[in-house]
C-alpha cells in the first residue's frame, strides 16, 4: 500500500543483474531520467545512485502510486536507452524493493548509506569520484524536508 508523504527508500535491479549501467553512455543516459522532475510527477526524489545493476532511491512520496511512480521512471529510462544507447530490451526487471522509513529513522543517514554504495562496493574512493548520484539537500536544511508538500509539490523541491 501507498503512502502520500511517506518516505520511501527504494531499490531496483537490473534484468538479470546485467551491467548495463557500467556503461558510461548508458549510465548518463539513464542518469538524465532519475534527475528530471518530470520522471517523479508529484514525487520528490531526494537521493538516488544508479550502480551498475541497481539503483537505489530516497523518494517523498506524492499522491501517486508508489507502483505507478517506479513504472514510469523504468519506461522513461527504457525508451531513453533504447533510443540514445540502442538497447532493445528494458534494462530493470520487473520488481522493485521498498522499505517505508520509520518517523525515527534519520533521513540523511539513509541518504548517506545511498550514496556510499560505489564507495562500498569498491568502484570509487569517495563519493565524490562516483558520477551517478545525487542528493537534493546537500547544502540544505533536511527538516524541510519533512513539511507537508504544499500545492503537490514536495518541500525540497
Amino acid at each position: 500500500m501507498s503512502i502520500p508523504g511517506q518516505m520511501y527508500l527504494l531499490t531496483t535491479v537490473t534484468r538479470h543483474r546485467e551491467c548495463f549501467f557500467a556503461d558510461p553512455a548508458c549510465a548518463r543516459v539513464a542518469s538524465r531520467v532519475i534527475h528530471a522532475a518530470s520522471t517523479w510527477a508529484d514525487s520528490c526524489l531526494l537521493a538516488w545512485v544508479l550502480m551498475p545493476d541497481h539503483w537505489h532511491g530516497l523518494l517523498q512520496l506524492g499522491d501517486e502510486p508508489l507502483g505507478r511512480v517506479m513504472n514510469r521512471f523504468k519506461g522513461c529510462a527504457s525508451r531513453a536507452l533504447r533510443e540514445s544507447c540502442g538497447l532493445d530490451v528494458s534494462p530493470w526487471d520487473r520488481s522493485f524493493h521498498d522499505h517505508a522509513l520509520r518517523v525515527e529513522e534519520d533521513i540523511r543517514v539513509v541518504a548517506r548509506y545511498i550514496i556510499a554504495n560505489p564507495v562500498r562496493a569498491g568502484l570509487a574512493d569517495s563519493v565524490l569520484g562516483y558520477p551517478y548520484w545525487d542528493a537534493v539537500w546537500l547544502d540544505r536544511d533536511p527538516s524541510r524536508i519533512l513539511q507537508e508538500p504544499a500545492g503537490g509539490r514536495c518541500s525540497c523541491c
